[in-house]
């Protein structure tokens, strides 16, 4: 399974970005798959998550009505659109795929991980 994160770069606080997540090695539309993101010197945490189909998806409560997960089962590619960033959204954004139907918080359901891209926000 391979994984690839784009869409990084650098933004001033208010902008937007959307990143994409590219799949392959996997039936990729029976599967969950979430986005988490590590800042410096902190543990990487969940950021959002979508079920199989779309139907269903969770967020983090620092990035809720400010991010939207979404997903094209058809191009095998999971979306996160960022929009009113801020200067603490700075860190390595991470998709991943779990090996489920749900949308999960937990990090630690998922097996698969992408390589990061890199969402940096100046004040």
């Amino acid at each position: 399974v391979q994984l690839q994160a784009s869409g990084g770069g650098l933004v001033q606080a208010g902008g937007s970005l959307r990143l994409s997540c590219a799949a392959s090695g996997r039936t990729f539309s029976n599967y969950g798959m979430g986005w988490f993101r590590q800042a410096p010197g902190k543990e990487r945490e969940f950021v959002a998550a979508i079920n199989w189909s779309g139907g269903r998806t969770r967020y983090a409560d620092s990035v809720k009505g400010r991010f939207t997960i979404s997903r094209d089962n058809a191009k095998n590619t999971v979306y996160l659109q960022m929009n009113s960033l801020k200067p603490e959204d700075t860190a390595v954004y991470y998709c991943a795929t779990a090996p489920l139907e749900i949308a999960t918080m937990t990090r630690s359901l998922y097996d698969y991980w992408g390589q990061g891209t890199q969402v940096t926000v100046s004040s």
